[in-house]
């Protein structure tokens, strides 16, 4: 599968989620959709941005807007970070890496000098008919999901 292109249509992806749920990015056409991917669960960063996306849920809301997040963690791990943050979204698990693929957010990262494939933190926003609009990769946490909120308003 290609990567998505700007205004072009998003290959349909089915992902297991949080609550026992199976998400399919086709079942929210005519809603916007925040697709985030963070590294891991728990962690300072990945944790901020979830309770940031938890703040503004209800703006997002507002704009007909869905966030969902995604990381390598698994269903229980998702689920226990999602309760524990109170995020009134959904969380995907990608085990086997089939959504990080298809955006294109695994790569080469260091920590302490050691080299690992990783998750690139990104967001991608895509409109009600399914289209990319933007796309943010490599992002820093402070003030990214006020800026994801204002492209939402954007469009």
């Amino acid at each position: 599968m290609a990567k998505p292109e700007l205004d072009q249509i998003v290959t349909d992806f089915e992902a297991p989620a949080t609550g026992d749920q199976t998400v399919r990015l086709s079942d929210f056409r005519g809603k916007n959709v925040v697709i985030y991917f963070y590294p891991k669960d728990n962690t300072p960063g990945c944790t901020t941005q979830g309770q940031d996306f938890r703040d503004l849920h209800d703006e997002f809301q507002a704009l007909n807007t869905v966030i969902l997040g995604v990381s390598r963690d698994g269903l229980k791990a998702h689920d226990n970070f999602r309760a524990k943050h109170e995020f009134p979204f959904h969380l995907i698990s990608d085990k086997d890496e089939a959504v990080c693929n298809l955006f294109d957010v695994i790569k080469l990262k260091k920590l302490y000098g050691k080299e690992y494939m990783g998750i690139d933190r990104s967001t991608f926003l895509i409109d009600e008919e399914g289209r990319l609009r933007r796309e943010w990769r490599g992002i820093k946490v402070k003030g990214h999901v006020q800026e994801v909120l204002e492209a939402v308003r954007a469009l």
